[in-house]
């Protein structure tokens, strides 16, 4: 009965403040202040009585406008992200009162300790996918003293630029257009119209930089220390791939500014892979879709930059985790 009595008087203090107190402050509605508009806007005003008044008139003011709602207008988007922070700054106040609310009502109740949320969910999805204990196995694993020294977090700083690019990259890949008549101009768009467009290129651009540092760094600590021996060499050809994968990405991403520095840069590239004896024909018209750098060679290297090998690094980097995992990590020599 008194556990009835508590789950009333919560409803009732709850309903009083989101349904009682907002009715009573409602503002009442007003009408709408009569505005002069212009008569083609209203084709059924053909009654020259009703016309001569406009005919007159040398300009038609502008109808009044709602600050709140201007925003919201077709066409317009000066002050377009106000709304959005208004939902997230009251929206945020108004669950952080109700989440207020609900956890001094349930304590209140249950007379029980409150149990975090974040805990609460992670019970219910261990109950029903026994996710927990696997996972506290791969968190805990022990990492050897020696292993924390600064030349072993190389392959880890690798994984972190590599991260960076792929959240700049599709923030970036937002604006870019893949053709050779915009590829430029959506460059100089996002450097000088895009807010923190000119940042993020630039975060994007040195990232992919050290990237290409770290690979080798981390590719030569690991030859020194012998790491790459037994039962480590699946492992040493994996890293391999990956560099190569980098040095991929660099390439491709060099051409997608479309300007004078990244064409001929290409065009020398594709040049010394044709180079190779052979197969260097079969090399170079793969990589340019025929035997020049045009449209075909942009849209090819876009589709292999953001598709084919940020797909090919996840699977590998996969791969080079586990085995990692698996074999542990090399005593320095």
């Amino acid at each position: 009965m008194r556990q009835r009595k508590h789950i009333a008087a919560v409803i009732a203090l709850v309903s009083l403040i989101f349904i009682v107190i907002p009715a009573i402050w409602a503002p009442r509605a007003q009408a709408e202040p009569f505005t002069t508009v212009p008569p083609e806007n209203h084709p059924e005003l053909n009654d020259p009585v009703l016309l001569k008044p406009f005919m007159e008139m040398e300009t038609f003011p502008l109808p009044e406008q709602d600050t709140c709602q201007h925003c919201h207008l077709p066409g317009e988007i000066t002050g377009i992200w106000t709304p959005l922070f208004r939902w997230i700054l009251f929206g945020t106040m108004g669950l952080l009162f109700v989440y207020g609310t609900y956890r001094a009502g349930s304590v209140w109740i249950n007379r029980k300790p409150w149990k975090p949320l974040w805990a609460r969910a992670v019970d219910w999805i261990d109950e029903r996918y026994d996710v927990v204990e696997p996972a506290l196995k791969i968190l805990k694993k022990p990492v050897p003293l020696f292993a924390t020294r600064w030349m072993y977090c190389l392959g880890g700083i690798t994984f972190m630029l590599f991260v960076i690019q792929c959240i700049t990259g599709v923030m970036l890949a937002f604006y870019y257009k893949p053709t050779p008549e915009e590829a430029y101009a959506s460059i100089l768009f996002i450097e000088n119209e895009v807010r923190f467009g000119a940042a993020i290129r630039a975060i994007h651009h040195w990232s992919a930089n050290g990237m290409v540092v770290m690979v080798v760094a981390h590719m030569l600590r690991v030859f020194i220390t012998g790491a790459f021996k037994s039962p480590r060499e699946l492992n040493w050809v994996n890293g391999t791939l990956l560099g190569l994968f980098t040095l991929g990405f660099g390439l491709t991403g060099y051409l997608l500014p479309w300007d004078q520095r990244a064409y001929w840069a290409t065009t020398v590239a594709t040049e010394i892979a044709g180079g190779i004896p052979q197969i260097g024909d079969i090399a170079l018209v793969f990589m340019r879709g025929g035997w020049n750098v045009t449209a075909i060679t942009l849209s090819r290297f876009y589709a292999v930059h953001v598709l084919v090998l940020p797909v090919a690094m996840i699977i590998l980097l996969g791969l080079h985790f586990l085995m990692i995992r698996r074999q542990g990590i090399s005593r320095p020599l």
